[in-house]
């Protein structure tokens, strides 16, 4: 097994009471586990800030395509971002409605780009950037 560090933390009992309850609701084995997730988080949106290094994320959009020409000006966009994006998944929700998923990686600055420009388009009704990591960063 590798070396670990072993540091304290300290916080009001209140504090840890309500820490102590979501772990318990996410299902983490302990306190550990937990804080290494919040840091992994806080280091990936550092990644993302400093636009320096390689990132990976989805972009998730759901929209009518029923709207006049959406789906021909989603595909063109798209295009025009051949070096970021990996991967589409395309569902059918109902009978007006489709979930489309970008699978992305690249520069950040980019990929923030991409995503505005695709989920101010007219007839996408909710579009979220989720950032993610490479994971080389996240020894």
């Amino acid at each position: 097994m590798s070396k670990v560090a072993r540091f304290g933390v300290s916080m009001s009992p209140q504090l840890l009471e309500q820490f102590d309850r979501l772990i318990e609701e996410r299902g983490y084995a302990n306190r550990s586990e937990a804080i290494r997730d919040l840091v992994r988080d806080a280091l990936v949106a550092r990644e993302w800030e400093n636009g320096d290094s390689e990132v990976a994320g989805t972009i998730t959009l759901v929209y009518d395509h029923h709207t006049a020409g959406l789906g021909d000006i989603l595909t063109s966009v798209q295009h025009e971002y051949l070096d970021l994006v990996i991967s589409t998944l395309h569902v059918h929700l109902d009978e007006r409605h489709c979930l489309e998923t970008l699978i992305i990686r690249g520069e950040p600055y980019r990929a923030n780009l991409l995503a505005d420009e695709l989920i101010c388009l007219k007839g996408v009704v909710h579009g979220k950037l989720t950032l993610a990591s490479t994971g080389r960063n996240l020894r």
